[in-house]
């Protein structure tokens, strides 16, 4: 089984430190008020944000990062990393298309942002393979245990969405998690292939 490259460990890594320090740096760079519980991430990056580059930089960063991470991540399934590529294209779109203001809508981004969602709460589903030797993070349970929590923390983001109660809150947790799963995978796998390695 190929092996993972020092590099997928950077990009991985990078995601999760890249979106929550953005929107912990562009969040704290808001007027006096703002609810990081209730306002969403977009919000952040809206077109009447303050110093909304943060957030945009910071997304543009985390989409760059899955797509490498996928590149590198050659033990899991060729459609689990071709979705995790995806999720990061739509990332890469949600910055590109940003709200018009923190209250208003757009098109372009909500389906950008269904996407990407979508995207990186699946791929691990697709991701796994069932030879023998093969590591944890792949192995079929884990990889549907990680699907079913993503997908339900998702819901819970869309449930928050429309009774706009700690939208923010539930939108962090989901995005957070599906930016931390693809370093867990990297880490797991690097792991078992080590073992594996030093017992030969």
């Amino acid at each position: 089984m190929s092996r993972v490259p020092w590099w997928a460990v950077l990009s991985a890594g990078g995601a999760p430190v890249l979106l929550i320090g953005g929107w912990t740096l562009a969040a704290d760079r808001q007027p006096p008020g703002y609810d990081p519980t209730v306002e969403t991430i977009s919000s952040l990056a809206a077109l009447d944000a303050t110093d909304r580059w943060l957030m945009t930089a910071a997304l543009v960063g985390v989409g760059l990062c899955h797509l490498v991470t996928a590149l590198g991540l050659r033990p899991a399934a060729p459609g689990g990393r071709l979705l995790l590529a995806g999720g990061g294209v739509a990332t890469l779109l949600v910055a590109a298309f940003p709200l018009p203001g923190s209250s208003g809508g757009s098109t372009a981004h909500t389906v950008a942002a269904s996407l990407a969602f979508g995207l990186l709460a699946v791929w691990p589903a697709v991701a796994f393979r069932r030879a023998g030797g093969t590591p944890w993070p792949l192995r079929p349970a884990v990889a549907a245990a990680a699907t079913v929590v993503l997908v339900a923390l998702v819901g819970w983001f869309v449930v928050a969405l429309r009774d706009e109660t700690a939208v923010g809150l539930a939108e962090r947790v989901a995005a957070g998690a599906q930016a931390l799963w693809p370093l867990v995978a990297v880490l797991g796998v690097r792991r078992d292939q080590g073992h594996v390695h030093e017992s030969r």
